[in-house]
């Protein structure tokens, strides 16, 4: 009888041993790189697109060369209309010096009858008179010279508006020639050479796969064991028995819970809220994007 309890008692621990079904992860996700779309800035025929899906690309590198005919004709027009403009700008001592020179003289003719009026032989209608004109001749001068300092103000406005015009098509003309916005590898080709270019167009898609990340989501409980900063392992599943292992560091942690995503399990398979998590990892040129991965803590 004791023979059969203990081989009951055997029967039972092999059973509970085979259902100890606890995972060797803590959480699972998606390796991801944060992508940049690179769109056209302006409006014109692509002269060059020499990029292919696959290549990589460096910080400020030329992608793509739009045509810049119609800005440059635009820009041809501006500054002719600048230079007509700079032209028609009054030159101010020029106009005034004969005006200046007729009140100098008045000045004078005022002084001598001043004189003779004192010695008797001028009479006092005389001395009103150059007065009168003199008077008559500063009036002329300062309403000359508001006139044409009213004229000047305008027209610099209007060329310093003009200039403005000048740059913003300058600027156009530069942005014609797209730069890579970072270094990373072409993921998609949106477009070709010869096709027409809008602003806002998408012509390619870049991503940084050197440094990528898993998005990994873990349970309620599990946060209290994570923070910003904290190195965890990662571990990267290429089917079969082929996993690697990559060390991985903590750099987001979600404020907000959302439903666990149907393509990820947890370390709890009764949660149904997750926090979502991103771990910067290295990649060794193996990780790519879309890959499964585990993370243990």
């Amino acid at each position: 009888m004791r023979t059969i309890n203990i081989a009951i008692g055997i029967a039972l621990g092999t059973t509970m041993s085979g259902c100890d079904n606890t995972p060797d992860f803590d959480a699972t996700g998606i390796f991801e790189a944060t992508t940049v779309t690179v769109s056209a800035e302006t409006t014109g025929k692509i002269l060059s697109l020499p990029i292919t899906e696959g290549d990589s690309v460096k910080a400020g590198e030329l992608i793509a060369v739009i045509d810049t005919t119609m800005l440059e004709l635009q820009l041809n027009q501006v500054l002719s209309q600048r230079n007509s403009a700079q032209s028609t700008t009054p030159d101010v001592s020029a106009q005034v010096a004969a005006l200046r020179t007729r009140i100098a003289h008045q000045q004078q003719e005022c002084d001598r009858i001043a004189r003779l009026l004192a010695d008797g032989a001028a009479t006092q209608k005389q001395s009103d008179d150059a007065g009168a004109a003199l008077a008559t001749l500063k009036n002329e001068l300062n309403a000359l010279l508001s006139t044409l300092n009213k004229s000047r103000t305008a027209t610099t406005d209007n060329v310093t508006a003009i200039g403005y015009q000048s740059d913003q098509i300058l600027r156009q003309i530069e942005k014609s020639k797209i730069t890579s916005p970072i270094s990373g590898t072409i993921l998609t080709k949106y477009a070709e050479q010869g096709e027409f270019a809008t602003p806002g167009r998408a012509l390619c898609k870049i991503a940084d796969l050197n440094n990528i990340y898993l998005r990994a989501y873990f349970t309620v409980s599990q946060l209290a064991d994570l923070r910003i900063g904290q190195e965890v392992t990662v571990i990267a599943d290429f089917g079969g028995n082929e996993q690697y292992e990559y060390p991985g560091t903590v750099a987001w942690i979600s404020q907000e819970s959302e439903f666990t995503p149907k393509s990820i399990q947890t370390r709890d398979s009764r949660a149904n809220l997750v926090y979502a998590v991103k771990i910067t990892v290295k990649n060794d040129g193996r990780l790519k994007l879309g890959q499964y991965g585990e993370v243990r803590l």
